[in-house]
């Protein structure tokens, strides 16, 4: 037996046969970047939700988004900036490589402009709706400030 035969009789048959057609399975072999696959795109969802629920800088500056908010808003910041992605020249589905690096770019630099532009709306919401009910709270100012109730006035002698 030649040392070849031996370490093929010796060796399980897949491996055998990979090392036969080594050249012909690394012409085979492809790999695609875009589109991410779903589990890829679920991670990025999940990881959303912890941003914007979590105690992260985007949170302390802008405020936290409560899980029931979060979870819903994480995937469409997700599926917007896919479809941007998408759309895109780059993301085509027959795509070179570096056009598929390209599109995963785009689509990482969409999911975050899209998350920054949700928090910094939301806040400025939240600020408007503060802005609001305090002007509503404060007599404007031609008014005069409303009488004290009964139960606010004070009594200025002391009782003995």
């Amino acid at each position: 037996m030649a040392t070849d035969e031996l370490h093929s009789a010796g060796a399980p048959a897949g491996v055998a046969a990979a090392e036969e057609g080594e050249g012909e399975a690394a012409q085979g072999f492809s790999f695609s970047i875009w589109p991410p696959t779903q589990r890829t795109r679920d991670a990025v969802v999940r990881r959303l939700v912890d941003t914007l629920g979590g105690d992260t800088i985007l949170c302390k500056r802008y405020g936290a988004v409560p899980a029931a908010d979060a979870e819903p808003a994480a995937r469409g910041i997700e599926a917007e900036a896919f479809d941007a992605a998408a759309a895109s020249g780059e993301a085509a589905a027959t795509a070179s490589v570096e056009e598929g690096i390209k599109a995963l770019q785009l689509y990482s630099k969409e999911v975050s402009r899209r998350l920054l532009d949700f928090v910094k709306s939301r806040s400025a919401a939240a600020k408007a709706t503060a802005a609001a009910a305090a002007a509503a709270a404060a007599p404007s100012e031609g008014e005069a400030p409303a009488a004290p109730s009964e139960s606010e006035v004070v009594d200025p002698q002391p009782a003995e």
